[in-house]
């Protein structure tokens, strides 16, 4: 008799390899100093000029919200679906408190 005579243990043998790999990677992060150099950092900010946090890659409006205006989701048509994914971990503006 065969080890792995159905194709689902051997996916569940596969995924228990990868799971415990990706356990091993999360004690290497624990045991790892968490030293970080700010100074660094704050020159590479002020030597590049960079202005502002970027959150998101993908459009416009996601990446600054604080500088995207309202209506910038819905560019191509008011009713228009969302076509990148992060414009939907972002809440939508605080109208109200304006």
């Amino acid at each position: 008799m065969k080890v792995i005579d159905r194709p689902s243990r051997l996916a569940l043998f596969v995924l228990g390899v990868l799971l415990f790999l990706f356990s091993l990677t999360l004690l290497d992060a624990g045991w790892r100093p968490q030293t970080v150099d700010h100074a660094a950092s704050r020159a590479l900010v002020r030597e590049l000029g960079l202005s502002d946090l970027s959150l998101f890659t993908e459009a416009r409006y996601t990446r600054h919200p604080s500088q995207a205006d309202r209506h910038a989701p819905f560019q191509d048509h008011p009713a228009a679906l969302e076509h990148f994914p992060t414009g939907a971990l972002l809440p939508p503006p605080d109208v109200a408190g304006r």
